[in-house]
């Protein structure tokens, strides 16, 4: 079978997911176009070859709506016969996007496929595509209590797993500190694409930095956040809740685009291309829909399984930040090195534009292993309803 490798991988940096946000003025349609022109600008590829183009998207509605991979594919200026689907795997979209672009590489069924994603938090506000429905309400008769949001997941995690408030902000605060670190460095220079974003005033600016990093971010700062899902009838149902997680220790609204060029080795060797890095597994479970942000751990441990790897034989670890509990639960249950665990921050300072965030974890991840020389790194992916995603990559 062919191998699936990494030619290119790019986003844009993020913005606040919020009216204001640097990038709340720019159609998704608009800023997910923008990575996959940059793809093909960055490597020489003929758009006639590409085979698919695969987006995740979560909020699948008003700007989002009528498939905006497709949209996107046109906007770049693919030929219209470039097909292109949306797919909606919640916070691990794009990542399983690059699951299904190399997977098809592997099948032989594509040549050259893009993996990509897009979220727009600030203009298709979170759970619009449910507006004046009750998607779960078939649910109840297998889950009489209900579920609940993802926040209060992140109490129950935190409170079963005996995380204190402390551990949690700061841990929070290491994600700022590590991304600024890195930001200073320039070592985001080579995975973000600029995007050029028109001001108030009509003047055109390039948008090329982090809005969601909080350099000043200190552990002092964060403690006298107060908690954001406090819910007394909650309360009463969950009494080991003891309300830790606050709007410092989550991850931000918040809007961007990733995109990542994704083909056969042999094809990479034939149109003179170096690849950046080999698809090594894929995992993908389901798991406790109440406690839906552990899904990471099994994930995880079926990768690994399948993988022929250790935890010891990875080089680095790129557990989304969606709340701060899940990589701090992930990393206890793993026995991996905390210092391997997100390098360069996390989603709590990058950001966590839903559909973008799988292919945004790539990115990082794939520089981090060219500038440090590691070999093999792992990603996972909390998602809405109770699953996870797992991908170990081999840089080349």
């Amino acid at each position: 079978m062919p191998n699936a490798v990494i030619v290119d991988i790019v986003r844009t940096a993020s913005g606040r997911g919020k009216p204001g946000g640097v990038l709340s003025g720019v159609h998704p349609a608009d800023l997910l176009a923008t990575t996959i022109s940059a793809l093909l600008e960055r490597t020489g590829v003929d758009p006639l070859s590409i085979d698919d183009v695969i987006a995740g998207c979560v909020g699948q509605a008003g700007d989002q709506a009528l498939n905006i991979a497709r949209t996107a594919a046109l906007v770049a200026g693919l030929p219209q016969s470039v097909p292109g689907t949306t797919i909606d795997r919640q916070c691990g979209s794009s990542q399983q996007a690059a699951h299904f672009a190399a997977q098809g590489v592997i099948a032989g069924a594509y040549d050259i496929a893009i993996a990509c994603g897009v979220e727009s938090m600030s203009r298709v506000l979170m759970g619009m595509a449910n507006t004046g429905g009750d998607a779960q309400a078939p649910l109840r008769h297998r889950y009489p209590e209900g579920l609940v949001n993802q926040g209060v997941s992140a109490e129950i995690i935190a409170a079963r797993w005996k995380l204190s408030r402390a551990e949690l902000d700061e841990y929070s605060a290491r994600s700022h500190e590590l991304a600024t670190a890195t930001l200073r460095a320039g070592g985001f220079d080579t995975e973000i694409i600029p995007v050029d974003v028109v001001d108030v005033d009509g003047s055109t600016t390039t948008h090329t930095v982090d809005e969601t990093i909080r350099v000043s971010t200190t552990v002092e700062s964060l403690s006298g956040l107060r908690s954001a899902f406090q819910d007394e009838a909650t309360g009463a149902r969950f009494p080991e809740i003891e309300w830790v997680i606050t709007p410092g220790n989550s991850s931000p609204l918040t809007d961007g685009a990733s995109a990542a060029l994704i083909m056969s080795e042999d094809k990479a060797k034939k149109l003179g291309l170096k690849p950046r890095a080999r698809f090594h597994t894929f995992s993908v479970i389901g798991s406790d829909p109440l406690l839906m942000l552990t899904g990471v751990i099994p994930a995880t441990q079926k990768a690994l399984a399948r993988s022929g790897l250790s935890i010891e034989d990875l080089d680095t670890f790129e557990v989304n930040e969606a709340f701060a509990p899940v990589p701090l639960v992930w990393a206890r249950e793993l026995g991996a090195d905390p210092a391997k665990l997100n390098p360069r921050g996390g989603a709590i300072a990058l950001g966590h534009p839903l559909g973008a965030s799988g292919t945004r974890l790539l990115a990082t991840m794939v520089n981090h292993l060219e500038a440090t020389g590691g070999r093999y790194g792992l990603q996972t992916m909390c998602e809405g309803g109770g699953m996870a995603n797992a991908t170990i990559i081999e840089r080349i």
